[in-house]
């Protein structure tokens, strides 16, 4: 009985540890930042412009799609903001690739799209950041602009 106590008493406590690992923090960070590290590492050609909600945008010649990008990244060892923004990149280079092969030029209304719930801004994204992983969610609507 005192064996079978102590061994549910250990089975509880780690469980309540691992909970207490899991973090799961809301960070809302700049697009223009995070873009501005595109020319730092050259993960962005320049061939597909990208408008978020609330930016003006050219004339629209065709809408082709609406795309949903939900990315992740190895957070280990690096800060949540430097890992949100390297998150954040890579949903735009998902976004970009999807455009180029529908024959898109841009992406226009990106919001951020976390669990489905839609965050429009257009000066910032949303990305959550766990111990090891953190999470960009994009949606946007692929064009070609006149």
């Amino acid at each position: 009985m005192k064996k079978t106590s102590l061994v549910l008493a250990a089975a509880v406590l780690a469980l309540s540890s691992l909970s207490a690992q899991a973090r799961d923090t809301k960070h809302l960070l700049s697009i223009e930042e995070a873009q501005a590290m595109k020319d730092k590492e050259g993960v962005l050609d320049g061939s597909v412009k990208f408008y978020f909600a609330g930016q003006s945008t050219p004339a629209v010649a065709t809408k082709l799609s609406t795309d949903v990008t939900n990315q992740k990244t190895n957070a280990v060892g690096k800060s949540d903001e430097e890992a949100c923004k390297w998150v954040f990149l890579s949903a735009l280079v998902q976004l970009q690739k999807k455009a180029q092969q529908l024959g898109g030029n841009a992406v226009v209304n990106i919001v951020s799209y976390y669990k489905k719930n839609e965050m429009a801004s257009a000066t910032q994204f949303e990305c959550h950041a766990g111990a090891t992983i953190a999470g960009v969610a994009l949606k946007g609507d692929i064009v070609k602009l006149k």
